[in-house]
């Protein structure tokens, strides 16, 4: 494995970072305060070409590798995990589930304009019984011979409120259980989509966040990606590439704390000289900072597999654990640094705090990973050599 960067992947950092220190922290305490989503930081986005990385040029995407991807999202991450979140799944879930698994008409239809940002996406697994039994689907669609009747209720939908394409992942056949459940592009236009309330959360509080109900939505024949029964297998081979770009918000949060925290107790004084001197506070950030390197490794060596064409499953799971709870862990420690100020608004690091708890929810628990990790290890697929 090489770690060294490539002139378009260094470019693709360095402008992710402009954007994210220069013009999204401006307002990002706003936003996180009054719920707001983040307008105008996602046209900026779209301009940039950050919704539609990975996307081949031949649908208007940038033909990025995933490192290019990893490390935008660290850079926009360390400052605004609503709108790393945003970048994240339309990047990850939507447009790369289409790409890969969609027809020549819906990459036409749907991808061109979604890797733009002209349009938002949104991935519809979850429900109010479906966490991380994602088997568990109680939102059906039903075949109507030219259209199928889709009714159910999808939770904690990102880009739920702004989003104009879910993927929505729904049973079509109860008595085959996980392989009767399928997917399908619906169009939030359609009439039978209603947009629930945008949810109060703890952390990435200007992201949107919604429940969404679909009532006797007609779902064209031709917006099922893939066959009947193949909605379960595209879930998960989807949500593992999401997962390395939830590592890669997890990392950026954890080295956005960091380095919040390094450039305080070099400024705070405390018994005649800067707290940074101080062994108590120096071996905490030696501490973050080894655990920032190494979740970056495991970020990285999970792209790079995924870049590779090789299987990058349980690399995926290994980076999202680690790095989530990285973040986690981390972003206490740059609260108790920063003292006094790390409990207020001002400082920026309470709120990296509060963003760090989703990584280890969403795109799968911490928990699940665990699982996803040991399975592979059962099947002797991670380490074959000592199987």
């Amino acid at each position: 494995m090489t770690f060294d960067y490539t002139e378009e992947q260094i470019a693709v950092r360095d402008a992710a970072r402009d954007l994210a220190q220069r013009t999204m922290k401006k307002g990002v305490i706003e936003r996180d305060t009054h719920m707001k989503y983040p307008t105008e930081e996602v046209r900026q986005m779209a301009e940039m070409g950050l919704l539609g990385m990975m996307v081949d040029p031949a649908y208007n995407g940038g033909g990025m590798d995933t490192i290019c991807y990893v490390l935008a999202i660290e850079e926009i991450s360390k400052v605004d995990n609503s709108c790393s979140v945003i970048m994240s799944v339309n990047n990850s879930l939507v447009c790369w589930g289409l790409e890969r698994f969609g027809t020549e008409d819906q990459k036409q239809k749907y991808l061109t304009k979604l890797a733009t940002g002209e349009w938002i996406g949104a991935f519809c697994l979850s429900e109010p019984e479906a966490g991380s039994d994602a088997t568990s689907q109680r939102t059906m669609a039903i075949d109507q011979g030219d259209h199928y009747l889709l009714n159910g209720t999808k939770n904690w939908i990102t880009n739920g409120g702004t989003s104009r394409i879910h993927l929505v992942i729904a049973q079509t056949d109860t008595s085959l259980g996980h392989r009767g459940i399928s997917v399908f592009i619906v169009d939030t236009s359609w009439p039978g989509v209603v947009i629930g309330a945008k949810e109060d959360k703890l952390g990435i509080r200007s992201s949107d966040t919604h429940t969404i109900m679909y009532t006797d939505v007609k779902v064209p024949k031709e917006n099922r990606i893939g066959e009947d029964g193949f909605g379960f297998k595209f879930a998960m081979q989807v949500l593992s590439g999401g997962r390395i770009g939830i590592a890669s918000q997890a990392l950026g949060i954890a080295a956005g704390a960091y380095e919040l925290a390094l450039a305080y107790s070099k400024e705070r004084m405390a018994f005649g000289k800067p707290i940074f001197e101080h062994q108590a506070i120096s071996f905490k950030l030696a501490q973050m900072a080894t655990e920032i390197e190494a979740a970056r490794l495991l970020v990285h060596r999970a792209a790079r597999l995924k870049d590779a064409g090789k299987d990058f499953l349980a690399a995926a799971s290994m980076a999202k654990v680690f790095a989530s709870e990285t973040a986690m862990r981390t972003t206490i420690e740059a609260v108790q640094i920063h003292g006094g100020y790390g409990f207020v608004k001002e400082y920026h690091v309470e709120r990296l705090m509060r963003d760090a708890k989703i990584t280890q929810i969403y795109e799968g628990t911490s928990e699940i990973q665990r699982i996803v990790i040991n399975r592979q290890i059962q099947l002797g697929e991670l380490y074959p050599e000592l199987s």
